[in-house]
């Protein structure tokens, strides 16, 4: 990080939020620069790491002011909690990022052993004469007509993490761009104005390397819905989003230790176990993600009330994210997300679902239309507090 950081008023709430957006983003591009071997990508996640370096200089200052006596430091305590975790964050993306640009080293041919279901993602700088130029997404269309959405901009030195239907593309633009290997190379050409060229698909030189890229593909799923959910339940005040963020932390431990095992097992079946050392960075990483979610809603679980200036601000929150249990004999019992049609009815965006088990929860993060949902189930949704209203009649008897 570089340049002086001086205060200026800010609202929590917002930085909060931002700092938020951010860490899904990092963990995002983190996780995709290693599975698609993407130096660009990787680059990108170390630019939005000084902007989270910023962010929390920006909130401690803030929270600093805000505290005029002792309670106010006890309720700021938690909040400053998750400031730090969001450090944590930060860092260990940068971390994952690393593996690609040090050379740290991951099987070569993992983007072989790819899930048709992921999306490849590209970083483009957009050319002055692109047709994209000057238009907004509304008037581009660009996620209707192929498929490829924008995940982010960077202009200079800001960045947009959620641009919408009204942002405007200017030439100068960095756009990180996601979707389906088909379109996105045109969409690569149309918006820089040279020839797209995909990265080398080596054959894989390990056995069962599927296994291990899932487990990358899944630590990353869980990595971005524990920190979701993690901000949820300090801007929310959830006790029940902060108990899944805990579940959540487990599954992880678990999941690590599955992968640990497979790469020490695959360290005797290839010729340079060197090139598996990557994997045990990210995993590592992972970890530490995770844990850093626990210490966001750390405040919650321990019942400390959430500062006065968070309160106000939750308060003007239109987004809610919360925690359903499915009941017996409701609509969603015995029925699927999509036959239910529980997006367009409710307006509520379903992120995981976790079906307990007598032994270990089995977790369905980004499900899909065709997820089934029984008794049992618990939901975990975001949308406005009117449409978390309806889908709580959706689960109940």
């Amino acid at each position: 990080m570089s340049g002086r950081v001086e205060y200026e008023p800010a609202s929590v709430k917002a930085l909060l939020a931002e700092m938020k957006d951010t860490a899904e983003l990092l963990i995002d591009l983190s996780y995709s620069a290693v599975l698609h071997g993407s130096d660009d990508v990787a680059a990108e996640v170390l630019k939005l790491e000084e902007r989270m370096d910023v962010l929390q200089l920006r909130a401690r200052m803030s929270l600093l002011m805000a505290a005029r006596n002792p309670e106010d430091a006890e309720t700021l305590a938690p909040v400053l909690g998750v400031v730090g975790a969001a450090e944590k964050i930060s860092d260990a993306a940068g971390d994952i990022a690393k593996v690609v640009l040090d050379d740290i080293r991951v099987p070569e041919a993992i983007r072989a052993a790819l899930p048709e279901a992921v999306e490849s993602l590209v970083r483009a700088e957009l050319a002055a004469d692109s047709d994209y130029a000057g238009r907004t997404l509304l008037d581009v269309n660009l996620e209707t007509e192929t498929g490829v959405r924008v995940l982010a901009i960077r202009r200079g030195g800001d960045w947009l993490l959620n641009p919408n239907r009204d942002t405007e593309l200017l030439g100068g633009d960095v756009l990180l761009l996601r979707g389906p290997d088909e379109r996105i190379g045109g969409v690569y050409e149309t918006a820089t104005g040279d020839a797209y060229e995909p990265p080398a698909v080596p054959e894989p030189a390990i056995d069962d390397l599927e296994r291990a890229v899932d487990s990358v593909v899944t630590m990353k799923n869980m990595s971005e819905l524990s920190v979701d959910l993690a901000y949820g339940a300090v801007l929310f005040d959830s006790t029940d989003l902060a108990a899944e963020v805990v579940e959540l932390e487990a599954e992880v431990d678990a999941l690590k230790s599955r992968f640990e095992a497979w790469t020490l097992r695959a360290a005797s079946r290839v010729e340079d176990p060197v090139s598996l050392r990557g994997l045990v960075h990210i995993a590592t990483a992972t970890e530490v993600i995770s844990d850093a979610a626990v210490e966001i809603s750390e405040g919650v679980l321990r019942g400390l009330d959430t500062h006065v200036v968070v309160q106000e601000a939750v308060e003007e929150s239109d987004e809610v994210i919360v925690r359903e249990t499915v009941e017996a004999d409701s609509a969603l019992d015995g029925a699927t997300l999509g036959g239910e049609e529980v997006a367009t009815e409710t307006g509520m965006r379903v992120i995981a679902v976790r079906r307990p088990d007598a032994e270990t929860d089995e977790w369905v993060v980004q499900p899909g239309p065709e997820t089934g949902i029984a008794a049992g189930d618990v939901l975990l949704a975001k949308g406005t507090r009117a449409s978390a209203d309806r889908l709580r009649d959706l689960a109940s008897a």
